[in-house]
């Protein structure tokens, strides 16, 4: 999307000039991974990589942050991967929390809902925090990691593939150099220049529907919830979004006619009657404005040889949801570690398809979603217009009628039909399956200090994880797997009863939790076999 009026201020990184650059074109640096694109993705890609011990170069054409709001929204499990990277409790300090959505058709409200209704999560459903500040805080945090070398203006302008290794050529202010890399991860966003340089198609649906998007400042009212209208009386036929960011800054999307001149729109003297009508005063300055179609797009393949695709330039949906961002720094979870254990030999190359399978899946779940708030939202025909005025109608009087109307499905951690996941040997009535996320609940240590499960597995989470439920005979762990329990002698107290609830977990139970905190397998009664059988596939080996 492209900006205008952006009035806060920028943070400007300046180039400075590597010892790479001197070194003679023959013999250029290696390092064991370059990640191109300096934004929340590639940010925190390169942090988890370099918490595990892996040295990166990050790369970024431009040299500052700060180009309007963009991604405003983060998820819980956004949230608990930053906890991993420490950098989560910047960003809940400085965001908006919110769970609480209202759907309303006219002046009338048809329902509202709530994202995490149940205490005894450590983070909430989601934030609202500027991208801008998001990354300011990634930055940060680099600063303190000296495995990251982040390299501002510098751009990659030649990918060449190798055997055992990936050559860039990288222009910067004062010319060219080369750099060889045994991996590198594109996470450039979604004009990709890497992905035209390995020749990579990024093929979907481009919606014709234009959303006008304005960040306004202003002192309001209205609660921290997100506000979502369909035929609005201050915008009639259309839809339309409110949401409060941090600094009184508050996000408007208003839909547009599919003709709309986008050059035309964007211009402040027309935005600010619309805002008027909405808000009902005119007392606002602009902070940022500008115009966007709906892109339901992804690569055929996320990896090409030893180039590795994440975020948006592996593919794209549309805003509605918080989709896209939550969906890329997922992308970056589950590679991370994979391209550890593919780094240290202690893996397969062959581990990294599985990167491919999982996320290129949950790319699909994700356009699925948004391809559906998108119809629902702008109906391409008279009978799609017709059902929505059904379902709107029914939803007025029915709870069924409510389940149908979409706003904008909002993200939720993606389920994986993976090879890496062992099947249930066991029954079981609840609890996340292999391929579904760790839960969170509130635990005690021995000294009666409060916590979460998600800070245990933190402390021990750049590993597999055995999570396993006490009952007086520690369950024999196989080497290489770090052990949480819960009860027993020196175990974690189930403060509340809440983890064992969520768990589904019985004395003896346990579940073998991946490096990202996915459900590799889960058991009833674990033996040291079936456990060394279930880390054995989930890490690749067989």
């Amino acid at each position: 999307m492209a900006g205008a009026n952006t009035h806060q201020a920028k943070t400007q990184f300046g180039y400075r000039r590597h010892a790479d650059q001197d070194r003679p074109g023959q013999s250029p640096a290696e390092y064991p991974v370059v990640v191109v694109g300096a934004g929340p993705v590639g940010l925190s890609l390169a942090i988890d990589l370099a918490q595990r011990g892996q040295r990166v170069v990050l790369l970024d054409d431009a040299d500052r942050i700060g180009e309007g709001s963009r991604a405003i929204c983060f998820s819980k499990r956004s949230l608990e991967y930053w906890d991993r990277l420490g950098v989560a409790d910047r960003m809940v300090d400085k965001g908006v929390v919110w769970s609480v959505g209202r759907i309303f058709h006219g002046e009338s409200q048809l329902y509202q809902f709530n994202l995490l209704p149940e205490d005894g999560h450590k983070r909430p459903a989601f934030i609202n925090l500027q991208q801008y500040y998001a990354e300011a805080y990634l930055v940060d945090r680099i600063s303190d990691l000296p495995a990251i070398d982040l390299r501002w203006r510098n751009k990659v302008t030649a990918v060449e593939q190798r055997n055992d290794s990936v050559a860039l050529t990288i222009e910067t202010p004062e010319g060219a150099y080369r750099l060889h890399a045994q991996y590198v991860v594109a996470c450039d966003g979604a004009r990709s220049s890497l992905r035209q340089m390995v020749g990579a198609e990024f093929a979907g649906q481009v919606f014709e529907d234009q959303f006008l998007i304005a960040d306004v400042k202003m002192t309001a009212e209205f609660p921290t919830e997100r506000w979502f209208w369909f035929d609005p009386p201050f915008h009639a036929g259309r839809s339309a979004l409110l949401h409060r960011q941090p600094d009184d800054v508050w996000r408007i999307d208003l839909q547009l006619n599919r003709y709309a001149d986008p050059t035309v729109e964007k211009k402040p003297e027309n935005v600010r009657p619309r805002i008027a009508r909405m808000l009902g005063h005119d007392k606002f300055e602009f902070e940022w404005i500008s115009l966007y179609k709906f892109q339901c797009r992804r690569m055929d393949r996320f990896i090409h040889g030893r180039v590795i695709f994440a975020g948006d330039s592996a593919h794209q949906v549309s805003p509605f949801g918080a989709r896209g961002a939550n969906s890329g720094l997922e992308d970056a979870e589950n590679l991370s570690w994979k391209l550890d254990r593919v780094l240290r030999g202690t893996s397969p190359a062959s581990l990294l398809e599985s990167y491919h399978v999982e996320r290129s899946g949950a790319a699909d779940e994700n356009i699925r979603e948004s391809t559906r708030s998108t119809d629902f939202m702008a109906p391409n025909s008279h009978q799609e217009a017709r059902l929505r005025q059904a379902v709107l109608a029914l939803a007025k009087e029915t709870e069924f009628g409510k389940r149908m109307v979409n706003g904008g499905r909002l993200s939720v951690p993606c389920s994986y039909d993976s090879p890496l996941s062992s099947r249930d040997a066991d029954a079981w009535r609840s609890g996340p399956s292999p391929g579904c996320s760790m839960l969170d609940a509130p635990v005690a240590t021995r000294a009666g200090e409060q916590a979460y499960l998600t800070d245990a597995f933190r402390k021990d989470g750049t590993d597999f994880t055995l999570l396993s439920f006490s009952n007086g005979a520690p369950v024999d762990v196989p080497g290489g797997v770090k052990d949480i329990r819960i009860g027993g002698e020196g175990g974690l107290a189930d403060s509340l009863g809440l983890i064992a609830k969520r768990y589904d977990a019985e004395p003896g139970s346990a579940y073998l939790l991946r490096p990202d905190g996915y459900v590799a397998a889960r058991f009833r009664h674990p033996t040291r076999e079936a456990i060394a059988a279930a880390l054995s596939r989930a890490a690749g080996l067989n």
